[in-house]
């Protein structure tokens, strides 16, 4: 039986003379880690714009496993992307400052709307049953999460480590079958990214959502990935588990110069330890 939840063939998107992304490739099963490396500018968050339907690639298609089976995301408005259970976190936090924890997470709960406007306008009692029902499932992820202290608080006085958590909640409030993370561990001290570990390795094994992810911290990759994609330049380098990427010469040439280049580190480094 195929197991896979969404598959990207042919992907290429130029903006004026520019190729952001050049025919890249790959499928993501259900219940793993994947994870998009590369260094800067190398197209991993535009690969997941196409995915969110912010792009609309010049070529190629993504499939996806919708409610009704296999779909071509490609032809959907971005609008029902969150009701097909995809859900996204962003590199720079998009959270309302202004309000509490709670209605943060409560406005995640909008894709699973079935009142409507005159049942809200006058409170009817389906309204009031939906009200419930989202109330207890923003608490169950409030639960899971572990941020029972900071339920009422407003998000505007939160730390930054405790923000990019909640923003992953809201995520979560959407009951998504695929959660997008884009950069999750950016602006995180160490033991903050460790609990990000613990928390994707939850989501993955608790609520059996399947993770796509694009991170720079390779410690946080070889933690929680199942499989790694390496980019640069808007094509791709190498796909396999973190281990067998992190050994690629190309990735290692991406990231850190030529293998000679890499070798004259490593002597350096030894001389100087003598």
């Amino acid at each position: 039986m195929d197991s896979t939840l969404l598959s990207a063939k042919n992907l290429s998107v130029r903006f004026g003379g520019v190729l952001a992304v050049n025919n890249v490739s790959f499928d993501v099963k259900q219940g793993e880690v994947f994870t998009l490396i590369g260094p800067n500018g190398a197209g991993k968050t535009t690969v997941f714009n196409l995915i969110s339907r912010i792009y609309t690639p010049t070529s190629g298609e993504i499939a996806y496993l919708g409610p009704q089976g296999m779909l071509k995301l490609t032809d959907q408005p971005p609008q029902n992307v969150a009701s097909l259970g995809i859900a996204r976190t962003f590199q720079n936090i998009e959270l309302f400052e202004h309000a509490s924890v709670l209605h943060n997470l409560l406005i995640g709960r909008h894709t699973h709307r079935q009142t409507g406007l005159w049942q809200d306008i006058f409170f009817t009692g389906k309204t009031r049953e939906a009200e419930i029902l989202a109330r207890e499932k923003a608490e169950e992820v409030i639960d899971f999460l572990g941020l029972q202290h900071y339920r009422d608080a407003f998000v505007a006085g939160l730390p930054y480590g405790v923000r990019k958590v909640v923003e992953m909640a809201r995520a979560l409030c959407t009951e998504p079958k695929l959660l997008l993370l884009d950069e999750p561990s950016s602006g995180l001290n160490v033991e903050e990214t460790d609990d990000m570990a613990f928390w994707i390795q939850d989501i993955k094994n608790e609520l059996g959502i399947t993770v796509l992810m694009v991170e720079h911290d390779m410690s946080l990759v070889s933690k929680v990935s199942d499989r790694v994609l390496a980019m640069n330049q808007g094509e791709v380098l190498a796909m396999g588990t973190p281990r067998e990427v992190q050994a690629d010469p190309g990735v290692i040439e991406a990231y850190l110069g030529s293998i000679d280049d890499v070798s004259s580190l490593r002597r350096q480094a030894t001389q100087e330890a003598a």
